[in-house]
């Protein structure tokens, strides 16, 4: 566990996380010692002038106040490096999620990351805040106890040391049986909340079509589930805790009858026969925590075990010795990009020359997006090359390639913030005029003089309080803000009214002024205007020209342009 965790921490933590382990293992000695004291204390107290118990009585005091400030200094440690650590690790992990390619990001995974970054983050680097020092106390504190007790008497401390293997069995075999039932839970868990949140989004859908009873079923099942895995959960770990209270109880009852057993033959004191039992009844409450404290660690290793996960996964590498292009024209070579065991991009070769435009259609699922994709270097291309500028983007730094580049998506994601905040994402240094000026240039002026906040409007979570054309104004305002050289733009009409459609396209051929655009578009009137037109089906391109040369072929292209204008195409 301690392994693990120094391993996620790096070496940054790992030094300040050992010494607060040190500190905490000092601080369950000093505990185990101070109650040493209790022998001579008794000693006295049972001995012919109980007055003689006063200094030891003292000393006992002050070896509490010892112990008191040590604990104090250990707690206050291990909170410091636990804050400091769950802050550190939200940077680590959201710099390396940053690294991460896109492809890695599938459904699944991004409910999974979103659970480990709110509760599963604070779950692991909880444990040295509120987890390590009972466990280092249930561990150490027993064990020094019964080093005291064999220097007071070797026959009852060694009695009590065969406890240790048994309590250290129970503890491995019970950590093993709740293995399986961890993880279920854990997968239950995940699926509940799956559902739920499911049930919330699809509340509009589903009473528009009456299936709201079947939906609750469905939940209810999933509910049904968690709640059998948990009760699972709850009868596994029972034999381990009754294992536990059985062995500590038939410890202190063997240390009693043999005790009594040595007093009686008058081997030992009954001062010392008390003392020891004393010593053993302390031990009983840390090593009774073990049951309770050995499940949340399980948890809190679970979730260290998949952040460990998640920070192993290698990033895309970045160029030892990074080159800065000089152009902006754009460039496949013979590239071949596989999704797992499919073909997406199929060796396609293609120019874009600085200052001109390159329309990318064709039938859905053909791998327009991912041309996109591979130009923004979200995948590494399989073979071939990409280049920007003549320069493999590869061999350029992501922070370089990213300040090249501006892309305009299909489905706009706005933080949580005002208006003000998702356009100034473009260039965060940028001044109040231009601001305005990228916001009318966009159009996105139209939409804030009629908000009552203006630009000091809150967007919502995913910029949930505006529609969907004016999402996109934001985004080509972000966009033109940025001023990048290279623009990719990814279906950004496909679903707008007709009213955001004219002043999206509007705002649109601004941005592409005077620029290297690479667009993916299904209605083909957006990209008569384009320079150059390649139509893409199966991850190949099977025609490339201008769009009157294509039309002349009828050839794919012409085909589909048909079809858009039929009404039913170009509703």
């Amino acid at each position: 566990m301690i392994r693990m965790l120094l391993r996620v921490l790096g070496d940054q933590y790992a030094q300040p996380m050992r010494r607060t382990v040190a500190l905490m293992t000092t601080t369950a000695i000093a505990e185990g010692l101070s109650y040493a004291l209790l022998v001579p204390v008794l000693r006295a107290l049972f001995g012919g002038n109980p007055a003689d118990a006063w200094p030891w009585l003292i000393v006992f005091g002050a070896a509490v106040a010892l112990y008191a400030a040590l604990r104090y200094r250990s707690d206050l440690s291990g909170f410091r490096v636990g804050t400091t650590l769950l802050r550190g690790m939200y940077h680590r992990l959201g710099d390396h999620l940053a690294r991460l390619p896109i492809g890695w990001y599938s459904a699944g995974r991004v409910g999974e990351v979103s659970v480990m970054a709110s509760r599963g983050l604070l779950q692991a680097m909880g444990v040295a805040a509120h987890l390590l020092a009972p466990f280092i106390t249930a561990c150490v504190t027993p064990l020094t106890i019964v080093a005291v007790m064999l220097a007071v008497n070797w026959q009852m401390g060694l009695a009590a040391l065969i406890a240790a293997p048994i309590i250290a069995a129970i503890q491995i075999l019970t950590a093993r049986s709740m293995a399986a039932t961890d993880a279920d839970s854990a997968e239950r868990d995940h699926e509940a909340t799956g559902r739920v949140i499911e049930y919330l989004q699809a509340q509009p859908v589903l009473r528009a079509g009456g299936r709201t009873v079947e939906r609750f079923r469905l939940l209810d099942d999933a509910l049904h589930e968690l709640q059998r895995s948990s009760r699972r959960t709850v009868l596994s770990a029972l034999p381990g805790a009754v294992g536990l209270t059985l062995t500590v109880q038939t410890m202190f009852t063997v240390l009693l009858v043999l005790g009594a057993y040595l007093a009686l033959g008058g081997n030992i004191g009954a001062a010392e026969v008390l003392a020891i039992l004393v010593l053993a009844a302390r031990c009983a409450d840390p090593l009774l925590s073990l049951t309770d404290i050995g499940g949340k660690l399980r948890g809190a290793r679970s979730e260290l075990a998949r952040l460990d996960t998640v920070l192993r996964t290698k990033p895309l590498p970045e160029p030892r010795e990074p080159i800065q292009p000089q152009r902006h024209d754009l460039e496949f070579e013979s590239v071949t990009f596989r999704h797992g065991d499919h073909t997406v991009i199929d060796n396609v070769s293609l120019s874009v020359p600085q200052g001109t435009r390159l329309a990318v259609v064709g039938p859905s699922g053909a791998g327009k997006s991912t041309v996109l994709q591979l130009l923004a270097r979200f995948y590494d291309v399989n073979a071939g090359s990409v280049r920007v500028g003549g320069v493999d983007v590869r061999a350029i730094n992501t922070e370089t390639l990213m300040a090249q580049i501006a892309i305009v998506f299909q489905d706009v994601y706005l933080f949580d913030g005002t208006i003000e905040d998702n356009v100034r994402l473009g260039r965060p240094d940028a001044g109040e005029a231009e601001v305005r000026a990228a916001a009318t240039a966009a159009r996105l002026d139209e939409v804030i003089e009629r908000l009552p906040g203006g630009w000091a409007t809150n967007v919502g979570e995913a910029g949930t309080r505006l529609s969907g054309g004016e999402r996109q104004r934001v985004s080509i305002a972000r966009a033109l803000l940025k001023n990048a050289p290279v623009v990719l733009l990814d279906e950004v009409t496909s679903a707008l009214d007709p009213v955001n459609e004219a002043a999206v396209h509007d705002g649109i051929e601004r941005l592409m002024a005077g620029r290297t655009v690479v667009m993916v578009a299904h209605r083909l009137r957006t990209v008569q205007r384009a320079d150059r037109i390649a139509f893409l089906d199966r991850g190949r391109i099977v025609e490339e020209g201008d769009h009157d040369e294509l039309l002349r072929r009828s050839g794919r292209y012409a085909a589909f342009w048909k079809m858009s204008l039929t009404p039913a195409a170009s509703e």
